[in-house]
């Protein structure tokens, strides 16, 4: 049995793939759902658990070079939780872009990892470095 790290077979799964330069998406409670893309919903009610919280479980297994964001994240959210993301994605190359541009990136993700949060436009785009 697994003692330490990701327990959730499903993501445990979904990392296991993640090679050089793949992406995989951590997505708020409201995030569209893609037939194309294998989707681990691991919500449970709001804001649990919360992207920042998934994100910081797989930087323990995986190590990420670029992240993507909607710029309407930047113009949603308060300074103090841009602050908490910013940190969070520490050494990783941040980009933001309109979000429907963002949106069109997604189908060509290893998966997508559905959270309960409700930060506006939280969702993030990792790349594996």
């Amino acid at each position: 049995m697994l003692k330490t790290g990701i327990l959730n077979p499903r993501v445990l799964e979904l990392i296991a793939r993640i090679r050089h330069t793949n992406t995989i998406v951590i997505a708020d409670r409201g995030f569209p759902f893609w037939p194309q893309v294998e989707t681990v919903d691991i919500s449970l009610v709001d804001d649990v658990p919360t992207v920042l919280q998934v994100l910081n479980a797989l930087r323990g297994s995986c190590t990420f070079g670029k992240a993507r964001m909607a710029k309407e994240f930047l113009r949603s959210n308060d300074k103090r939780t841009q602050a908490l993301f910013v940190a969070a994605l520490k050494g990783a190359t941040v980009k933001f872009e309109p979000h429907v541009e963002f949106k069109k990136r997604v189908p060509n993700a290893i998966g997508l990892i559905r959270t309960g949060d409700t930060t506006q436009y939280g969702n993030i785009i990792l790349e594996s470095a």
